[in-house]
C-alpha cells in the first residue's frame, strides 16, 4: 500500500542541520502491522511525520518520495508532491494519525466530542446528529466510562490515559485505510491498552487496513506486528519477521535493547543498559553509527556497512552479517559465532553491570511517609454559570505506608485515581479539589503545611510528572529549568556547585551535555522525560512520587533511568512511589504492590504475592492483560 523510497529529511537547528533521516526504505503492505522501533531521537516520529507531510518548519524532505497505492490496486500518487489541498483528502481519509502526545494534539479550547465530530464530517458523509452518535460510538469502543457524560468535556479534565484514547478516537473515526500510529499505548493502562490493541487488530480484519506502529514497547510488538524495522541514528538496522526478530536478533544493537527490558528476574542485579546516547545527527558519519556503543566493535566498523541481504526477507547494517572472510577473527572471538549472533554470555560479559550496593537500613520504626484515609473530591460543575451541579469521588479513603528505601508500586487502569493520588501527596490540589486524610512524612502531615514549612518539605519530596512536555517551561533552557530547583531548594549550594550538580545529572541520566543549552521542544518525548527526571532527582530528595517516569522512554534508556533510581536508593535510601502500568518495571522496582480501581486500593501487599498469586479479581484480570515476549526472547 506504502512504498517509501530511501527517503532523507533535514532540519535546520541551532546547531547546524540536523539529518534526522537518511536514506530510509520500507515497504508497507495493506493490512499489516509493521512496527518500526528504535531509541529516542532516532528518527521514528520524524519518518511519520515525513509520511504525513507535517514536518515542523524547519524540517524538509531532500530526497527520496512516498507512494501511496490506490483502493483496490487503484492508481499510485507521490504524497510528497500533491498540493496541499488534495494532501488534506488524504490525511485523515487514507492515512490517520495517532500522535504520540495527546495533551499537545488535542484542541484545548474544544469538546472532545466536537474534536472527533470534526473529523467524521471532514471525511464522511455524516453531518450533524449523526456525527455527534458516530463520535459517542467511537468513544465507548476506545473504552472511555460514560461516554454520554464525556463526551462534552475538554481535555483537561481527562487524564493522560483518557486522553490518548481520544485522540485514537479521531484517527479511527474516518476509518481510513493506512494507520500511523506513533506510541499509541504509551500513556495506557494493559486492561485498556489491550482493549485498544484487539479494536486496532478488528479493524484491520474488517477493512484491511495497514499499520505503522511506533513504539519503544517490545511486547506490544511482539504480539501485534508481522515484520520488525529497528532504527538507529536516522538508518535503519534490521529488518524482519518479528518472528525471527524475538527468536534470533541479528544486529548487536538488536540484542542489546532484548535484553534491556525489565523482568522480575534482574531484581537482584542491574538491567543491561546500553552505554552512551544516540549521536547527534548533526555530525557527518563516517562509519557504523552504532559502533562507539558497540560491545563487538573493531577496525571493520570504521567503514559504514550496507544494509543488506540475510536469508529470506531479512536485512541487517552489520559488518558481522557479511562473509566470514570479510570479518576479523578479533571481531568473532569478541562474542559472535560463524552465523553473526551475538552470544548472550559475551554480552553478560559486556554488560558492565555494577556490583549490587548495600540497602540504606532504615532504623526508625515508623514509615517514612504514612497515609490515612486520603480522599480526594471534585466539584462537577454545568451550565451557562458553571454551577456546582454534584461532586466526583476521584480517590475514597486510601490508605498505604512507604517505608525508607522502600518502592510502593501504585497500578490500576487509566482514570483510577493514581495520579491525583500522588498530586495530592505533594499538596499540588490545593484549590482544584477537596482533600481530605493525611499523608505524614516523618510524622508531620504534608497536607496542613504551608508556607516555608512547605518549601522545606518540597526539599524533601519531589514529582516526576506523567507528561514531560507540559510540565517543562518551554521559555526555558534545560540549564536553567535544573539550575531553577536548586536555587529554590538548595540555597547552600553556590554557583559552581549548581553546574557541577547540572553536568553530574545530565550524564547520569543518559543526556548529551550540549541537551543544556537547548529548550524543551527541540528534544523527543524520551528525552524531555529524561530532563524531567534530571530535575526531580536534581534536589537529592528522600521520596520521589514518579507517575509513569519511563512511560515515555524506550527500553535502552529505561534500563539507564531504572538503574539509576535503583542505585540512588541502595545507595542514598530515597523512597518511592511509583505509579505505572508497566508490570515488568513493577516487578523490576517493587517491594510492595497496591492495586487501585475506582477510587479505591482493592489489594495491597508484597511484589512476589501481589502478583504471582492474586486475590482479588480485579488484579488477575490485569495481569491477565499484560502482553508478554515470546518464551525464549
Amino acid at each position: 500500500m506504502i512504498r517509501i523510497d530511501r527517503l532523507a529529511v533535514e532540519l535546520d537547528a541551532e546547531a547546524g542541520v540536523v539529518r534526522a533521516i537518511d536514506g530510509l526504505a520500507l515497504t508497507l503492505a495493506r493490512g499489516e502491522t509493521f512496527a518500526l522501533v528504535g531509541e529516542s531521537g532516532c528518527g521514528k516520529s520524524m519518518t511519520a511525520l515525513a509520511l504525513m507531510r507535517l514536518l515542523p518548519e524547519n524540517g524538509v524532505v531532500t530526497a527520496g518520495g512516498v507512494q501511496l497505492t490506490g483502493r483496490n490496486g487503484g492508481e499510485t500518487i507521490e504524497v510528497l508532491d500533491l498540493p496541499e489541498s488534495a494532501m488534506r483528502g488524504v490525511r485523515g481519509a487514507r492515512i490517520g494519525m495517532i500522535f504520540q502526545e495527546p495533551a499537545t494534539s488535542l484542541n484545548p479550547v474544544m469538546r472532545v466530542g466536537d474534536q472527533i465530530v470534526e473529523a467524521i464530517e471532514a471525511h464522511t458523509p455524516l453531518r450533524g446528529a449523526e456525527a455527534r452518535a458516530k463520535a459517542l460510538q467511537w468513544l465507548e469502543r476506545v473504552g472511555i466510562p460514560e461516554p454520554a457524560r464525556r463526551i462534552d468535556d475538554y481535555p483537561f479534565r481527562m487524564s493522560g490515559g483518557q486522553k490518548q484514547r481520544v485522540m485514537i478516537a479521531i484517527a479511527l473515526a474516518a476509518e481510513p485505510d493506512f494507520l500511523v500510529a506513533d506510541e499509541p499505548t504509551t500513556a495506557l493502562d494493559v486492561t485498556i491498552q489491550a482493549q485498544v490493541l484487539d479494536l486496532l487488530q478488528d479493524l484491520q480484519r474488517e477493512r484491511r487496513m495497514g499499520l505503522l506502529l511506533i513504539t519503544h514497547d517490545l511486547a506490544v510488538v511482539a504480539g501485534m506486528a508481522q515484520r520488525v524495522a529497528l532504527m538507529y541514528a536516522g538508518q535503519i538496522v534490521e529488518v524482519a519477521s518479528a518472528e525471527e526478530f524475538f527468536a534470533s536478533p541479528r544486529h548487536p544493537y538488536a540484542q542489546a535493547l532484548l535484553r534491556a527490558l525489565p523482568r522480575g528476574a534482574a531484581r537482584d542485579g542491574a538491567l543491561l543498559a546500553i552505554g552512551g546516547t544516540v549521536p547527534p545527527l548533526t555530525q557527518a558519519f563516517s562509519g557504523c553509527r552504532f559502533a562507539p556503543r558497540c560491545l563487538f566493535a573493531h577496525e571493520a566498523c570504521r567503514a559504514s556497512p550496507a544494509l543488506r541481504p540475510v536469508g529470506a526477507d531479512r536485512e541487517v547494517r552489520c559488518v558481522l552479517q557479511e562473509a566470514p572472510s570479510s570479518v576479523p577473527p578479533a571481531a568473532l572471538g569478541a562474542g559472535a559465532d560463524g552465523t553473526g549472533i551475538v552470544s548472550s554470555a559475551a554480552l553478560d560479559a559486556g554488560a558492565g553491570m555494577p556490583p549490587k550496593a548495600d540497602a540504606v537500613a532504615d532504623p526508625r520504626p515508623t514509615p517514612l511517609l504514612d497515609v490515612q484515609a486520603l480522599s480526594v473530591r471534585f466539584a462537577v460543575r454545568g451550565g451557562a454559570l458553571q454551577r456546582v451541579r454534584g461532586h466526583f469521588d476521584a480517590v475514597r479513603a486510601v490508605s498505604f505506608q512507604i517505608r525508607r528505601g522502600e518502592t510502593l508500586a501504585l497500578v490500576g487502569e487509566s482514570g483510577c485515581g493514581k495520579t491525583t493520588t500522588g498530586k495530592a501527596i505533594v499538596q499540588l490540589m490545593r484549590g482544584v479539589a477537596e482533600v481530605e486524610g493525611r499523608a505524614l512524612l516523618d510524622g508531620a502531615d504534608l497536607l496542613s503545611m504551608q508556607g516555608e514549612v512547605l518549601q522545606a518539605a518540597r526539599r524533601r519530596v519531589q514529582i516526576i510528572f506523567q507528561d514531560p512536555f507540559s510540565s517543562l517551561n518551554p521559555r526555558m533552557r534545560v540549564a536553567e529549568l535544573l539550575d531553577e530547583g536548586l536555587v529554590a531548594l538548595r540555597p547552600e549550594l553556590d554557583a559552581s556547585q549548581r553546574l557541577r550538580r547540572i553536568a553530574e545529572l545530565t550524564e547520569q541520566v543518559g543526556l548529551r551535555a550540549d541537551a543544556l543549552q537547548r529548550h524543551p521542544h527541540e528534544f523527543s518525548g524520551g528525552q524531555r522525560q529524561r530532563i524531567a527526571i534530571a530535575r526531580a532527582l536534581a534536589v537529592q530528595p528522600e521520596l520521589i512520587v514518579c507517575d509513569e517516569p519511563t512511560s515515555a522512554l524506550d527500553v535502552s534508556v529505561q534500563a539507564q533511568i531504572l538503574n539509576l533510581l535503583r542505585d540512588l536508593q541502595r545507595t542514598l535510601g530515597v523512597s518511592y512511589l511509583f505509579i505505572t502500568h508497566n508490570i515488568g518495571v513493577v516487578e523490576f522496582m517493587a517491594d510492595r504492590v497496591a492495586v487501585m480501581q475506582g477510587g479505591r486500593i482493592v489489594e495491597q501487599g508484597a511484589c512476589a504475592d501481589v502478583l504471582g498469586r492474586p486475590s482479588d479479581a480485579y488484579t488477575r484480570q490485569l495481569l491477565a492483560a499484560v502482553p508478554r515476549l515470546p518464551v525464549g526472547a
